[in-house]
């Protein structure tokens, strides 16, 4: 976005989806998928719910910091992250602060609020965190995989023209049926339509029942694209695309931290 926009700090992503829908922002980011823990659950569930798409992703390497209001381990009680930060750091936390209390939060920017209020508190969050609740570095860099990665996706009200380069995720259920679930599989390989992630969820209205998250290689115009997904409405119980956009490149994004 460069340096002209302004930026609007929320405390979960549920406030993310609520601030970008009321358009007190014009984009948010979420996160929605990391390297070494999955899917982000609570960005999928919500982007079922909403009607933002994905305009943009991009994937950066994970650094996550310890922050306190001290400087040394032996004041810690408790530590507060989103629980996907909490497990990249297990094992640090497990050598480290073996004693500490670990407490899941709704992000890792509220994990570093409540560090802010109390000194035998620490989150887990970025350098930025720490600017803006004055904390410490306790400790940096305390992931377990230095190779951690995490991959955020840009949502807004705004659909992207194909950029030749790009990626469609969409979200299905399918007829309680023998063979319903290649029959969403099929249509994309017969059309050359390469499939880069296939992820389940629960539908929670009904026992045993699961949305599909499946993101596809190409703009949802492209003549394969749009021959497979023509096909996948008629076979899908329910089908919702949730953005064609430019795909992230590692290697572009490496330079950047979170």
């Amino acid at each position: 976005f460069g340096h002209g926009v302004e930026p609007v700090s929320c405390s979960s992503i549920d406030e993310v989806f609520r601030t970008t829908e009321s358009q007190q922002a014009d984009f948010g980011i979420v996160p929605v998928e990391n390297s070494s823990e999955g899917a982000v659950n609570r960005s999928l569930d919500l982007m079922l719910q909403s009607a933002l798409v994905i305009s943009a992703e991009v994937s950066l390497p994970v650094k996550h910091n310890l922050l306190s209001q001290s400087t040394q381990l032996e004041t810690i009680a408790k530590v507060c992250a989103h629980p996907q930060a909490l497990a990249q750091c297990a094992g640090w936390l497990d050598k480290h602060l073996p004693h500490a209390q670990r407490v899941p939060v709704s992000s890792n920017a509220e994990g570093a609020r409540l560090a802010s209020l109390s000194q035998d508190t620490a989150g887990i969050a970025s350098e930025l965190a720490a600017e803006r609740y004055a904390l410490n570095i306790t400790r940096g860099s305390i992931q377990d995989d230095p190779h951690n990665r995490t991959r955020f996706a840009v949502i807004g009200r705004y659909a992207c023209a194909a950029s030749g380069m790009d990626q469609t995720s969409l979200i299905l259920s399918v007829p309680d049926k023998a063979g319903a679930v290649h029959s969403l599989i099929e249509p994309l390989a017969r059309h050359g339509v390469s499939m880069k992630r296939f992820e389940s969820r629960p539908a929670r209205q009904g026992t045993w029942e699961y949305y599909f998250y499946i993101d596809v290689l190409g703009h949802q115009n492209d003549a394969a694209v749009a021959a497979a997904l023509d096909e996948l409405r008629q076979r899908a119980a329910f089908i919702k695309i949730i953005g064609s956009y430019p795909r992230a490149s590692d290697e572009t994004d490496s330079r950047q931290k979170v």
